[in-house]
């Protein structure tokens, strides 16, 4: 509890050190120490805050179960994503491939690293590792429209050039990407609640021993719980999340000047915030699989590209319909290419019942191609 408060204590110390002198502080920016200074300090809280949201959104998760406990992370997470890409979009006179390049990272971040690295160590660890294959199928049945429709139609469509939407396009597949994602949320947490639960019967895991901690519903050890009712959680989970939200557009103008002044790709922006965003809910993917919760995993790294597509499309187009601004959603030809692979390799890496290694191993790979691309296009 202690280190809580002072988490929040530091989090909310800087935002009203940012709100009351944040102009003085930004104006700093010229000089290479005081800018590496703010980006540390920013990328640290912000950072430091999500890891709270986390820890919250664990203890939410033992005592709601799956797929709630999940679910409320992954949309915890989001939100900061879209307040982030928000406060770039806004702050910076262009950046018409922010949204696409961040989406994109977060696929690949999630879909080949988080998975890549999780199957290897949930390989070396239990072997085979199993999990519900009907909730698996069910977010990959979402994903790849949700993640063809933004990405890759746009560049086949001839109503404009460049990856670019008209506003019919931009309204039509906003609304049509809420309804489906909406659609999905009420079955996942209805009918099909069961979809993403840890199977049962001859797939179950392997029983845990008493010294590994028997590990409650959502994977956090219940003498972790520290009391309290779910409203004062779902307020400390707030608590952590505002303060980022608050912070974004700061560390965005932090991002912008030193990408600029780097001369790095534009690309690597996206990148950033999806790692500052996602590096938390990745860590604890990792730690459900090495504690052979490989559901639970997969209800964080799926759960995440499902919920980053269908919310992060919308606001991304709504922003470039009220402001003006143009809007690139096209990926280039050969992240097409990267992308229809991680879906292909994902359709068959969950269509078993079972992961080992090898599958584990083929995502990583990937992964790798997608970071040397960015770099060397």
């Amino acid at each position: 509890m202690n280190a809580a408060i002072l988490r929040l204590a530091c989090a909310w110390g800087t935002v009203a050190a940012f709100l009351s002198v944040g102009d003085v502080l930004l104006g700093q920016l010229g000089a290479p120490l005081a800018s590496l200074a703010l980006f540390v300090w920013l990328l640290g809280i912000i950072i430091w805050s999500a890891f709270g949201v986390v820890h919250e959104a664990d203890i939410l998760a033992v005592r709601l179960g799956e797929p709630f406990g999940t679910l409320i992370l992954t949309l915890s997470i989001v939100i900061i994503e879209v307040a982030l890409i928000s406060a770039v979009m806004l702050g910076a006179k262009g950046a018409p491939t922010l949204g696409r390049d961040t989406m994109f990272a977060v696929l690949m971040i999630v879909l080949n690293g988080v998975v890549g690295i999780g199957l290897i160590i949930g390989g070396r660890q239990h072997f085979a590792q199993s999990y519900n294959l009907k909730g698996a199928s069910s977010y990959l049945a979402v994903i790849i429209p949700l993640t063809v429709i933004p990405l890759v139609l746009p560049n086949f469509t001839t109503s404009t050039a460049n990856g670019t939407l008209t506003t019919l396009q931009s309204i039509s597949f906003s609304l049509f990407t809420l309804a489906l994602y909406g659609a999905f949320l009420v079955l996942q947490t209805g009918r099909h609640r069961s979809f993403f639960q840890e199977p049962t019967g001859d797939h179950a895991p392997p029983a845990r021993t008493a010294s590994r901690e028997q590990l409650a519903d959502g994977g956090l050890p219940a003498h972790l719980d520290p009391g309290g009712s779910n409203a004062g959680r779902v307020a400390l989970l707030l608590a952590n999340i505002l303060p980022i939200v608050i912070l974004a557009k700061s560390l965005a103008s932090v991002l912008d000047f030193g990408i600029i002044q780097l001369g790095a790709p534009v690309a690597l922006g996206g990148i950033l915030i999806a790692l500052v965003v996602f590096t938390p809910e990745c860590i604890a993917a990792l730690r459900a699989i090495s504690a052979n919760q490989l559901q639970r995993a997969i209800n964080l790294c799926l759960g995440a590209a499902a919920s980053t597509l269908g919310l992060t499309v919308p606001a991304v187009l709504a922003i470039g319909l009220f402001t003006g601004q143009e809007v690139v959603l096209g990926l280039s030809n050969a992240n097409m290419v990267i992308l229809a692979m991680t879906l292909l390799l994902s359709t068959l890496t969950f269509t078993g019942t079972r992961t080992t290694m090898l599958e584990g191993a083929v995502h990583l790979s990937v992964f790798f191609v997608f970071v040397v691309l960015v770099f060397s296009p």
